[in-house]
């Protein structure tokens, strides 16, 4: 293992494959677990259109499998080949940075979510680490939920730590928000002297991009454009945000098929995602009423902040600038790989990974589970 100058400071790669089902982020980070010293090379990798569809279908296999159910033929032909496109990643990243094996102190492999059920104790996702560890020759960290659920935590939002030590480390204004859009979409608030909250808000990109596959087989409102171009039926938005959900206070969170587009099945295929947009963004602004003070600030990652019917949107109703994370020199595509990578090394470190009011967990919580290579 290669270590840089300062003590304690190592490369760790982050892997995460997110709930719009739509790749692998992979990210090298230099760190000491508390402080983020120098993100590295970064890559995305697409997940073919076969294993999208096998991810798919996994989600709907799991929400129908029973608590300590083993896992069945396919999910588990599903998981090793999303194993073997984690381990391609890894290859490949290493081989854009220059890198061998043995300069990377751990990969953080988050894994692909296929069902999240905190009120049951059930988080699950798909992603083999004893394999990957295997195939790569890198100690892999996974597992990071699992042990903030069984000590009646969330298992969600996990990147909130990250967020606030790139926060400190750029010096920024405080309170502010980091609000990632992903398949579901989470913020965190960040509030002078070490406040952290954070929470899932609603659908992200999920409901707009199951719709745009059903109706028009394309795999996301690219740029928003159709979205942009459409009509929002009010009545609809209210109907799908008296949702039970944002009445309970944070943190919180949920699984990626909670919300369902029943909704909008009456309206023209074209109007509907202007109304699951328009849903996005106002499940967004609900969550300011959970803030302890005004924000004076928004930064955005994650693919949503592509789509500029949610961004325009955003900047119209909230009550602070909405910024892309690149205007604070973040990688916006990049943020929750990164995360992991950082998260990877505090389990390493016995660090805590969550915390009350991120999770909902009794105390500050570490995690995570060490899979050496063979």
């Amino acid at each position: 293992m290669m270590e840089s100058k300062k003590d304690g400071v190592v490369k760790v790669i982050g892997l995460m494959s997110g709930t719009s089902l739509d790749g692998i982020d992979a990210a090298i980070l230099e760190t000491d677990g508390e402080e983020v010293v120098s993100p590295g090379r970064a890559l995305t990798r697409p997940y073919d259109p076969a294993l999208r569809a096998r991810l798919r279908a996994a989600l709907d296999e799991a929400a129908g499998t029973p608590p300590g159910a083993e896992m069945s033929k396919t999910l588990r032909k599903t998981e090793r080949l999303l194993t073997e496109a984690h381990a391609d990643a890894v290859k490949c990243l290493l081989s854009e940075a220059g890198l061998e094996a043995g300069d990377i102190a751990y990969i953080g492999l988050h894994g692909q979510t296929i069902l999240h059920r905190p009120r049951e104790r059930r988080s699950w996702q798909l992603g083999n680490g004893a394999m990957l560890a295997s195939e790569t020759g890198i100690p892999v960290v996974g597992n990071f939920r699992h042990a903030d659920i069984a000590r009646g935590g969330q298992g969600a939002p996990f990147a909130s730590l990250y967020h606030q030590a790139l926060a400190r480390s750029a010096g920024a204004l405080m309170p502010m928000v980091v609000l990632n859009i992903g398949g579901v979409a989470n913020v965190t608030y960040i509030g002078p002297g070490g406040v952290l909250l954070a929470f899932d808000t609603g659908p992200g990109n999920a409901l707009i991009d199951d719709w745009m596959m059903k109706n028009f087989g394309a795999p996301m409102d690219r740029d928003g454009a159709l979205a942009k171009k459409s009509v929002v039926n009010q009545d609809a938005v209210m109907r799908m945000l008296s949702h039970p959900y944002f009445s309970l206070p944070p943190p919180k969170s949920l699984d990626r098929l909670e919300f369902t587009d029943e909704f909008v099945s009456g309206l023209s295929p074209e109007d509907a995602v202007a109304t699951l947009t328009a849903f996005t963004v106002l499940s967004i602004v609900r969550a300011t009423e959970h803030f302890p003070e005004r924000e004076r600030g928004w930064l955005v990652a994650g693919g949503g902040r592509h789509n500029l019917a949610i961004m325009e949107s955003l900047r119209g109703v909230l009550r602070a600038p909405v910024l892309p994370a690149e205007r604070a020199g973040w990688r916006g595509d990049f943020l929750e790989a990164e995360a992991f990578a950082y998260l990877a090394l505090r389990s390493a470190k016995n660090m805590p990974l969550s915390l009350p009011h991120t999770t909902g967990v009794p105390e500050p919580t570490t995690g995570g589970c060490l899979h050496l290579p063979a």
